[in-house]
Order: C-alpha cells, then structure tokens, then sequence
C-alpha cells in the first residue's frame, strides 16, 4: 500500500517553497547560456592553491582534532580570530559573542526558530534577500515591508512601520542582494536609533562588506549600536550581526558567523544542536589556517580589483544596450545591480525570451514579500568574465527592446 504523504506534512511546509535562483540555476548550468542569475563569486578567484597547501598541513599536523567532533559554537581560535578582525571595525566582542555557522543560510534559519512565532511581523526593506524570506516562511513570518531608494530604508517609512509591532529588523546595509544599495549614514544612524526607541531588535547581514570598490566605508549598524549603548552605559547589544566566509574564500566550505549578546548565542547554539551538532570542524581549521596569517586582505584586494572591473563593464554594456526607460543601480561594491523596468514590462515573461537568447537573470519579484516587483530583475557581475558580460547585456537588450511600447 502506498503511504499517502501529503496529509501527514506539518503544516509549515504549506509556505515553504523552492528558490527561484536554485530553479534557474538548472538552465544557466548549460555550457552556452551566459548567466547574471547566481548569487556566486567568481571561480577563477579561489585560493585553490592556498587551500590545497592548508588541506596538507591540517592533515599532517592536527588531523585527529580536524577529523573529530568538535564544540557547537566552533573553533575557539577561528573565533578569537573574527573577534580581532572585527575590532578593526569597531565591533567589540569576545568569542562568547561568536557562533560558527554553515553559512549564513543556517544562521537565518535559526534566527527564525529561536524568535518567530507564526504571525509574528519582521520589519524588512522592500525588496530584500530571497534567502531570509524562504528561511522564516516556514515558521510562519508575516512581514512589513519598507521601501528602499538609493540611499537605503525611506525614513519616513520606516517611523510609521514600527508601530506595528515587528519582531525585529532584517537589513541589509551594504552592496544589499538583490539592489546593490548601499545605506548612507544618516539611514544607519536612523534605524539603529528608531530601534533602541521602540525596543525592537535589528538582525544586520553582512555578507558582502568588505567588496567595496569605490566611496568611503561607512560603519556597520553593530557598531553604530555599541557606540549608543556605550554612551547611555547600558550596552548589551541590540544587534545580530551576520557575516560570511562565502564571499572572501570560498562558499563551497559553508562558513560563516553570528555577533551577538552571549545570550541569544546560547539559545542559537542549542537550537543549531538539534539541527546539525556543529559546523564541521576540518573547515574551520582549514579557514584558520589560511587567514592566520594575514591573508585574507591581501585576497580581498584581488577580488575587490576582479569585480570593480566586471561591474563596470556591465554598466557600461547597460548604457549602450538598454531602452529608453530602463533604470539600473549603480553599487559601489558587492555582486548584484538592479534593472527597473517600464511598469507595463513582465521580467518574468521577458526571461523566456531571454533563455532562448542564452542569457539568464533573476526575475525581481521574488525578492518582493508582499507581491509586486514584476518589472524589476536582479542581475550579478561577479561571475561572469568580461568578454561574457558584454555579449550577455548585448543579448539581454535586444530582448527587452522587443517588449517596449
């Protein structure tokens, strides 16, 4: 007898649904399509070399240790590492304020089983990271959703949406996926101050900070909430502060990191407990062992001159190729820009012509939580070389001027 399975699913799983990046990814993993969909850094970056080397000395020297169990919260040498890398950005914390997570996928994830409940508000910019949406879907989030312009958050948005209860605030404050904006200070000092009135916590993600190309680097909303705690001698932190490995060295180890208040470390270190025991603990070690040294700002150099030539390049292709009446971001570091479309455009029936011209985006209403964004797409430069780009915003722009009035 077949078992009849569809009634016995929780009922979490009616709002759980498949990525729309992960459902392109199939098309675009054919040789001759030429893809601005991923969210992936540039291959021909990676430190291939410097991992092999680090693989050998790890296995040689601590083999045992890097082969064995280790404790939930990570290496404690990887993460007294992250504490004195983010004290040079004014981020001061200890390694009880650390936990190592496998990618900051899995830290959203246990950000929404610590703290949602289902029907529970979380404030975010509108549109905002896919990924978040589709981790605290499923444990039944609702959203209120403030607009965003070049400069981050509309302030004044941002006011009237707090009195709605939110749970907390989800930004993301640099290079942001999918628009590529950048918050000025003014919006960093804003939010972190309408948050401390109104009691409300910020969750700020932060995988793309240290690709800048260009401007002045401005400082992180922990940072920014530090100083005002300081200041009123009452700081114990109103900011979760993720970032990643997954942008720097490479995402195929999953490594990333939460900073927060030791407490709420506890509570995620036993809710990553009942999900996967620890991030492995070869990665971490092999991590360690490639930065120790200073080699990751050497490195980010190299990626920071790879991607400012790519981005570039595709503002460039935009400005030649695209329709009167097409807009882009124009981001000062990170992956990702964003394509504004005429309000009577459909990127989503604009990809299929699209693919059957081999040049794939990602459609920007998904990013959207409460619907719309039809005539928007997300296009990444990171990955493709130049010669690439140029060809694929060719293609793209003979698409799109099919479908102007």
């Amino acid at each position: 007898m077949q078992t009849p399975w569809d009634h016995r699913y929780a009922q979490r799983t009616q709002r759980m649904k498949g990525s729309a990046i992960r459902e392109l990814l199939k098309v675009t993993e054919m040789p001759d399509v030429i893809s601005f969909g991923g969210g992936m850094p540039a291959p021909d970056v990676f430190p291939i070399e410097e991992f092999r080397e680090a693989c050998d000395k790890v296995l040689r020297n601590q083999g045992k240790q890097a082969l064995q169990y280790g404790p939930t919260d990570g290496y404690l040498p990887l993460r007294e590492m992250i504490a004195a890398y983010s004290a040079r950005f004014g981020i001061e914390v200890t390694p009880e304020n650390i936990l190592i997570t496998s990618g900051s996928q899995q830290a959203l994830d246990l950000i929404g089983k610590i703290f949602i409940n289902r029907g529970d508000r979380i404030l975010v910019e509108c549109p905002t990271y896919l990924g978040a949406l589709q981790a605290w879907n499923a444990y039944g989030a609702e959203y209120v959703t403030v607009q965003s312009n070049e400069n981050g958050m509309v302030l004044d948005q941002l006011e009237s949406s707090m009195r709605s209860g939110p749970k907390f605030i989800y930004s993301l404050p640099n290079f942001q996926n999918p628009t590529g904006v950048t918050y000025s200070l003014e919006c960093r000092q804003k939010l972190v101050e309408v948050a401390d009135r109104y009691g409300v916590p910020i969750v700020e993600d932060d995988p793309y900070g240290q690709l800048r190309f260009e401007g002045e680097n401005l400082p992180s909303i922990v940072n920014l909430d530090n100083k005002l705690r300081a200041q009123n001698g009452t700081y114990t932190g109103n900011v979760i502060y993720l970032s990643t490995f997954s942008k720097t060295l490479s995402p195929g180890i999953r490594l990333a990191w939460v900073i927060a208040p030791t407490e709420v470390i506890h509570k995620m270190v036993m809710a990553k407990q009942g999900t996967d025991l620890q991030t492995p603990t070869f990665t971490q070690i092999i991590a360690y062992e490639i930065i120790k040294n200073g080699f990751l700002d050497k490195h980010i150099q190299t990626i920071q001159n790879v991607y400012r030539e790519r981005r570039d390049i595709m503002l460039e292709e935009l400005q030649k190729n695209m329709p009167a009446g097409v807009q882009w971001t124009h981001p000062q570091g990170g992956l990702f820009l964003w394509v504004t479309l005429p309000e009577y455009m459909d990127s989503n029936v604009i990809l299929k012509d699209a693919i059957a011209e081999k040049v794939a985006f990602v459609p920007g209403d998904c990013f959207f939580p409460n619907g719309g964004g039809q005539n928007t797409m997300r296009l990444n430069f990171s990955n493709a070389k130049p010669e690439k780009i140029r060809e694929g915003i060719q293609r793209l722009g003979r698409v799109i001027q099919k479908y102007v009035k």
